[in-house]
């Protein structure tokens, strides 16, 4: 099977200020495009998780990178370098979806076991190291990815993207 990505980021933003005579405007415009062909190196990528989740109340998961997760058409997955990371947690959750590097076990996503990003209700989380290098997942020692509701009150409900290479 082959895979191949696209992924834009489009970034526009306008300040402006009312002034005596004129309105005073500070455009801002960042686009930045980053294509991924079938392959394990450099500007590539061969395998895609992708998928809406729930966690109940305090509930917390991990992601398993490296022969638990499977793919669209029942292929068990295993990453050898993650490539991208999004999370998106749906705006009608009342708790935020907290993604971490497992105490145990982390894909060194983040510097330090137990390091965190809350992605609050109707936030994202995007993550994207398109290199030959990425960020190399080790099955057994560094393979997941901690998934949590930070609360007690309700559950929330997230989707999850994560692309990488087999080797």
């Amino acid at each position: 099977m082959a895979l191949t990505t696209r992924i834009n980021l489009d970034l526009t933003a306008t300040l402006t200020s009312v002034l005596d005579l004129v309105t005073a405007s500070a455009p801002l415009v960042q686009t930045h495009q980053i294509d991924l062909a079938t392959g394990t190196g450099a500007d590539q990528a061969d395998l895609i998780f992708s998928d809406t989740r729930t966690l109940t109340a305090s509930a917390t998961e991990d992601l398993d990178l490296a022969g638990v997760l499977t793919s669209a058409f029942g292929a068990t997955l295993t990453f050898a370098r993650i490539k991208l990371l999004r999370v998106r947690a749906a705006a009608a959750n009342t708790n935020n979806v907290v993604v971490s590097r497992a105490a145990a076990n982390g894909v060194p996503i983040f510097s330090a076991a137990n390091d965190a990003i809350p992605v609050l209700p109707g936030g994202e989380l995007w993550w994207v190291a398109p290199n030959a290098a990425a960020i190399a997942v080790t099955a057994g020692t560094g393979d997941l990815i901690t998934v949590t509701n930070s609360a007690g009150s309700t559950s929330v409900t997230y989707d999850v993207v994560i692309i990488g290479a087999s080797a």
